[in-house]
């Protein structure tokens, strides 16, 4: 009997259990995909109506009529950025969630309660077991998260905005392109692994939550620091539009980095003499250009599998151990 075979027994029994908890998943998400797309369309609709009407969001046309439509366009558009920042949001809690949802009701309640002795004894070995309650969500959640993060991307790029949304802010990069599903797979792997150590439904539940929501905090914090930034320096900084500013500060005329800091407190009359004090001779910017996307997506990527794979053979072989 081949290993596709002997996991459809378990996988039936996998959606069966929790048929409604992805009923509602699904619905979620293609209501969410839905609302997107009229989204899209409708803000595309107002920026057209905008700009057929003629007048400036500057108001340099000094037409108080025009004034209105302006505030009344400037209004539309950034409650529609809001929205999509509020679905970014919500989609970057699916990991946190489904980390809880595996350790505790689909792993640790079932050790609890021992109604996992009934799959054992029927052909199903207790890796397989396993292996079918992570394929089950893992292949419905990346499908799921996928078309809704494209859906999310095509609805920011849909129409010019006066609010654009740069790359590198966290709502954008962690729901486009592969970082998104890192961080759902590793949220699997590590609701496995916990929900076996802990056995207990609750408590598996509250600590995955934990675990996987430091995970992402520090994620969060690290991120400008995994790939090497960009540098440019002088005297007067070349400030480009579409990057994102790591680190910032001067430069003694050793090549020696201060701080930003220094000299600020001080006055713009005494400012020059605080420079010649510190041998400050200009300024340095480390940034990553938007060509830096996908390297910092591909390592964040990469290090979440990584740890993944670390937490999923330590689950199965504590498994195998306590069977055994």
């Amino acid at each position: 009997m081949s290993t596709l075979t002997a996991l459809r027994g378990p996988a039936r029994v996998v959606v069966r259990q929790h048929r409604w908890t992805l009923w509602i998943a699904g619905g979620l998400a293609l209501l969410t995909v839905a609302g997107l797309i009229a989204l899209a369309l409708r803000s595309a609709h107002v920026a057209e109506v905008f700009a057929a009407s003629e007048c400036r969001t500057d108001g340099a046309d000094g037409n108080r009529e025009c004034m209105q439509v302006a505030r009344n366009y400037l209004d539309s558009m950034f409650a529609y950025r809001h929205v999509l920042d509020d679905v970014a949001l919500a989609l970057m809690a699916v990991p946190i969630l489904l980390s809880g949802f595996v350790a505790g009701p689909l792993i640790a309640r079932e050790l609890e309660t021992g109604t996992f002795k009934l799959s054992w004894t029927q052909s199903v070995s207790p890796a397989r077991w396993l292996a079918a309650r992570l394929a089950v969500p893992a292949v419905l959640l990346l499908a799921g998260t996928g078309v809704v993060s494209a859906s999310l991307y095509q609805a920011r790029s849909h129409t010019e905005s006066p609010y654009p949304s740069e790359w590198h802010a966290m709502r954008v990069f962690s729901t486009t392109g592969t970082v998104l599903a890192g961080h759902v797979l590793f949220a699997l792997c590590v609701g496995a692994l916990i929900g076996i150590l802990v056995r207990r439904t609750l408590l598996a539940l509250a600590l995955s939550v934990l675990v996987t929501g430091a995970v992402g905090v520090a994620f969060a914090g690290l991120r400008a620091h995994l790939w090497p930034p960009s540098t440019v320096s002088g005297t007067s900084l070349d400030v480009r539009e579409n990057i994102w500013w790591v680190e910032t500060g001067h430069l003694t005329g050793t090549g020696e980095r201060l701080s930003q800091d220094v000299c600020a407190d001080v006055s713009e009359s005494a400012r020059a003499r605080c420079f010649a004090d510190n041998g400050i001779t200009g300024h340095y910017l480390d940034y990553h250009p938007a060509s830096h996307f996908w390297p910092l997506q591909l390592v964040e990527t990469g290090i979440l599998l990584a740890l993944a794979a670390v937490a999923v053979t330590v689950a199965f072989r504590l498994l195998r151990r306590r069977t055994g």
